[in-house]
């Protein structure tokens, strides 16, 4: 029997995405209000088609959706999607149950040797 649930799809993929400073950088940005492109290419230092591939793997990784501008159907707007972020936090709470769980029980087998000896 397995020790934890299987955390799906969504959480290989998003780890993956995260793995990169930068893309950190842009998640941390976008968990403060929706970007443009350009402003995140400003905001991190990188040029207009270095964001576009960092956006690119953060969009296919579910981390964050965008959306056209009604006033200008070329601007895209950036945002994060936090529910792709909470599927990685709901795994890391299974895994600090477990180890919680793990630490418990070895201070009961501790606790137990000594009122042994």
């Amino acid at each position: 029997m397995p020790i934890f649930r299987d955390p799906g799809e969504a959480v290989g993929p998003v780890l993956q995405a995260i793995a990169d400073p930068v893309r950190q950088r842009v998640v941390t940005l976008l968990g403060t209000r929706p970007f443009r492109a350009g402003e995140l290419a400003t905001a991190t230092g990188m040029s207009a088609p270095a964001m576009s591939k960092h956006l690119k793997v953060l969009l296919e990784a579910g981390v964050v959706a965008d959306s056209r501008g009604e006033a200008d159907a070329r601007v895209r707007v950036f945002r994060l999607r936090p529910q792709s972020i909470a599927a990685v936090q709901a795994w890391l709470d299974q895994l600090q149950t477990h180890w919680d769980e793990q630490l418990a029980s070895f201070q009961r087998h501790v606790s137990n040797m000594e009122a042994d000896s």
